[in-house]
């Protein structure tokens, strides 16, 4: 093994700045920040979930969303999908180890906006009436 590779191996890669444009960490911020994104990862902390089970848990959401933010979080190792050999056959979407971790933080978020809606609202109707 040459210099060079020695001194990689105990070099870290160098850390990403979502304030950069051209960031790769800005692009997954997107992904799970997305109108669907945090919701998505925050109903996956009960478990693995059938596609429709998932989609009937998040209100709102179509097929056709759901379907293109699963593909993109399995993309980015956040989400396993596991296919059962039965007719026809039967995806599970789970969350991985990351997506776990990710999805611990993003549930406090989820909690945080449920336990504060209400002085949220108040906020909003203050600010209206001012306006």
């Amino acid at each position: 093994m040459d210099a060079a590779a020695v001194a990689g191996a105990d070099t870290a890669p160098p850390m990403s700045d979502a304030f950069t444009a051209d960031c790769p960490a800005r692009t997954v911020l997107n992904h799970v920040s997305s109108r669907w994104g945090v919701l998505i990862l925050a109903a996956l902390q009960d478990g693995p979930m059938r596609f429709y089970v998932l989609r009937d848990r998040i209100g709102g959401i179509s097929e056709k969303m759901l379907s293109q933010n699963l593909r993109v979080f399995v993309r980015d190792g956040l989400i396993d999908r596991a296919v059962e050999p039965t007719v026809p056959p039967q995806v599970t979407y789970s969350l991985t180890p990351l997506g776990r971790e990710l999805s611990a933080t993003l549930g406090g978020l989820v909690e945080w906006i449920t336990h504060r809606i209400g002085d949220i609202v108040a906020a909003r109707e203050r600010h209206d009436d001012h306006e």
